[in-house]
């Protein structure tokens, strides 16, 4: 249970955090943060979660990382199941707290995308279905890679929250124009939940990219990852 709450409260602060700065600061009059500050306030989230609670329970905060991570031999098929559910609780409750003080606004309206994920008419540079999947599994895999090459025993320790966070600053600073950027289920359906029909009914996407995403991830890294000894 120690675990499970650990990962409610990574994914709910990553939600929170990265959604939030999205909804209420990004172009807040004068002083917005933009794509720039939003990316940085998803990486920062994680980072900051991995070294809080991520000793607790590996720090996964993602459902496609969970997954990701028993592919690449790192984590055991019966704790999934339970993550996955602690993660999208987490998510949904960060995704209510985001609605509830927004809505403290005049004129605020959730519907107008609440920092959903989506392709076609709601990505925010209007890419295509095909981009749009593209792009989520691409950066998906390459946030795997990032994930298992920097907590593999042999890189320097007490290093890869930070590796993994600017990781996620990263990917959000390349496809943010594409779908928002989720490489996360839990993150997507925890606001779609609050945007609206048309955002649900993309969401399906963003479990299924970043999903094949990290296992792709963990696949690639098995192979260059290898030690000597076992090639």
């Amino acid at each position: 249970m120690k675990q499970l709450g650990a990962e409610f409260f990574g994914t709910f602060w990553l939600v929170l955090g990265g959604c939030g700065s999205a909804v209420l600061a990004a172009a807040f009059p004068d002083v917005g943060i933009g794509l720039l500050g939003v990316s940085f306030a998803f990486g920062l989230t994680v980072l900051t979660m991995a070294y809080a609670v991520g000793h607790i329970s590996g720090g996964h905060f993602n459902p496609a990382v969970s997954i990701g991570l028993w592919a690449g031999g790192r984590f055991p098929a019966g704790k999934i199941a339970p993550y996955i559910l602690a993660q999208v609780a987490g998510a949904v409750v960060a995704g209510g707290v985001l609605y509830l003080i927004a809505g403290g606004q005049a004129g605020f309206d959730a519907g107008a995308g609440f920092a959903s994920n989506g392709y076609g008419e709601l990505s925010p540079g209007k890419y295509s279905f095909s981009a749009a999947l593209i792009c989520e599994i691409v950066m998906t895999m390459m946030f795997l890679v990032i994930i298992l090459g920097a907590t593999d025993a042999r890189a320097p320790q007490g290093m890869a929250p930070i590796a993994i966070g600017l990781g996620l600053t990263l990917i959000h600073l390349i496809s943010i124009p594409v779908t928002n950027t989720s490489v996360n289920p839990a993150r997507s359906l925890g606001v779609a939940l609050y945007a609206g029909a048309p955002y649900l009914a993309q969401v399906w996407l963003f479990w299924v990219a970043p999903i094949i995403g990290a296992v792709l991830g963990a696949a690639v890294y098995r192979f260059i990852g290898a030690s000597e000894s076992n090639n």
